[in-house]
């Protein structure tokens, strides 16, 4: 086959409006958010009001939802299942396997939050009316970040591992884990809709993550090299600095994701254990993170159900409902990832590992993190609520806190590293996600051109400094998640219908060929 042969073939699998009709409506947002921010904010705001406030109950049942059934997956005849040929053994080690998909699930928001978000909580009515500040404030992290957000991740990662390496399909799309239910519409209409609705939810969920936390790097360079120039202008420097890092580790392929996300997990546990062993809070954050995590267990089904029905705080409107949204957005490209690198484990290692892993990492970033600076407020050291109120620069605060630890600036730039090693490897995942929604098919063992990556890497970037630009408050960069994940959610529930339908399909050839596929 000759050259123009090749690039012949090579352009019939593109998918060109998957491919050109997201990267036009970015475009066209990002325009509207440079040359009318003030305007763009407010109409993100009025919508975000009517899908949280509105149909928040919708959110919430979709989440409690899915966690109960990954509990039921794992434990049913579903969970023995391997993904993979039945006697095929797991791709990568756990630990490397663990690393990959804790830091392509959460980017470097967790740093932002797990250091910020008890403070956030203090500083809601809905938690006075609950108790105090050492009661609850612990609590509400480790709830919405812990098993309802890992769920959502480990049912699809199931569902598409099962669709990639089980049924060897070639569409790594979401229309194609809807196929035994949508069935040939799943090549028309529906299922375009269905992909395009993902790439719009993958696009939000890359720029609420991008926007919220990026700023704190931003922060912590220009506390460190004592730069004066505007937060504005060096997020969005470090915006693009931070493409060319993930652009080059995902052009070099799921190796160089792997080496990486190795070094960002390294970092990041070596900075929880500087802070829990030479903090000086050891006893404290171990003693409040054990009564949180078990307030969190026992109050975990009336936490998942509270609506506040007469708006006294709209805590669940604010907060909860937000990140089920959050979390439903980027269920577009972390199950994908996890379901791909789980090749050769069962369903119910993939699900219970995950939560193990996912679950168990992230608890322990909130409780050493936010326990930390949590000490010094109940015990009145600090008042760094009263300071948030005031001010309201959750990043300079989150400086602050660190300069009061031990080698301040060593551990201002581990942060610093840290941080964007996480958005590397995250958006390596994302990007690589993205850039299979742009074929009509690949193959197994094929993964997307270089230059249609690279074109995604640059595409994802774009939203996110827009927003940045417009100065958009926290409500609304929330806005963006909430309103892509209103019709997520329902093909969220979906996928799952249809991976339940055709895994019991599978599970019966297996028995007709005599085999209990285990």
């Amino acid at each position: 086959m000759d050259r123009q042969d090749k690039k012949d073939k090579y352009q019939k699998k593109i998918d060109w409006m998957l491919t050109l009709l997201p990267l036009g409506i970015v475009v066209t947002l990002c325009i509207l958010f440079f040359f009318a921010p003030d305007r763009s904010n407010e109409i993100l705001s009025r919508v975000r009001f009517f899908f949280g406030d509105t149909f928040g109950i919708y959110y919430l049942l979709i989440g409690l939802g899915i966690f109960l059934l990954s509990l039921y997956i794992a434990f049913s005849k579903y969970g023995g299942i391997v993904l993979g040929d039945p006697d095929e053994r797991p791709k990568y080690p756990f630990f490397a396997w663990g690393c990959m998909m804790f830091t392509c699930g959460l980017a470097a928001d967790i740093l932002f939050y797990s250091f910020s978000e008890w403070i956030l909580y203090a500083s809601d009515p809905h938690l006075a009316e609950m108790g105090s500040i050492q009661e609850w404030a612990g609590v509400y992290p480790l709830f919405h970040w812990s098993f309802i957000p890992w769920g959502f991740y480990l049912v699809l990662a199931a569902a598409f591992g099962f669709m990639l390496h089980v049924r060897k399909k070639e569409r790594q799309r979401f229309s194609e884990a809807c196929r035994p239910i949508l069935g040939r519409h799943t090549d028309g209409i529906p299922g375009r809709v269905i992909d395009l609705l993902a790439v719009f939810a993958l696009l939000a969920g890359t720029a609420t993550t991008f926007s919220v936390a990026t700023p704190l790097i931003s922060s912590i360079i220009s506390s460190l090299f004592h730069i004066n120039v505007s937060r504005t202008v060096i997020t969005i420097l470090i915006l693009l600095l931070t493409c060319v890092i993930y652009t080059y580790s995902l052009l070099h392929g799921l190796k160089g994701v792997s080496i990486l996300a190795k070094v960002c997990i390294c970092l990041f546990f070596g900075l929880i254990a500087f802070v829990l062993f030479f903090g000086g809070e050891m006893g404290y954050i171990i003693e409040t993170g054990f009564s949180s995590f078990g307030k969190m267990v026992q109050e975990f089904f009336e936490l998942s159900t509270f609506t506040d029905p007469l708006r006294e705080s709209s805590f669940p409107q604010n907060w909860t409902i937000y990140y089920w949204a959050y979390w439903m957005v980027w269920c577009v490209a972390a199950p994908f990832f996890i379901g791909s690198i789980s090749r050769g484990r069962t369903i119910r290692q993939t699900i219970l590992g995950g939560y193990g892993f996912g679950v168990g990492s992230t608890t322990l970033s909130f409780i050493v993190l936010g326990n930390y600076s949590m000490k010094m407020q109940v015990t009145e050291a600090a008042d760094f609520v009263a300071q948030y109120q005031d001010t309201g620069d959750l990043y300079g605060l989150i400086v602050s806190i660190i300069k009061t630890m031990p080698c301040a600036s060593v551990v201002l730039g581990v942060v610093l590293v840290t941080m964007v090693a996480f958005y590397a490897t995250s958006f390596d995942s994302i990007a690589l996600t993205a850039s299979c929604y742009s074929y009509h098919r690949l193959g197994e063992g094929e993964t997307p051109h270089r230059m249609v990556q690279l074109m995604w890497c640059v595409l994802l970037i774009l939203l996110p400094v827009a927003l940045i630009f417009a100065e958009s408050s926290m409500g609304n960069l929330q806005s963006v998640s909430i309103v892509s994940a209103f019709p997520i959610g329902a093909v969220i529930v979906l996928i799952t219908v249809g991976f339940l339908k055709d895994a019991g399909k599978y599970l019966s050839e297996l028995k007709r060929n005599g085999s209990d596929g285990y």
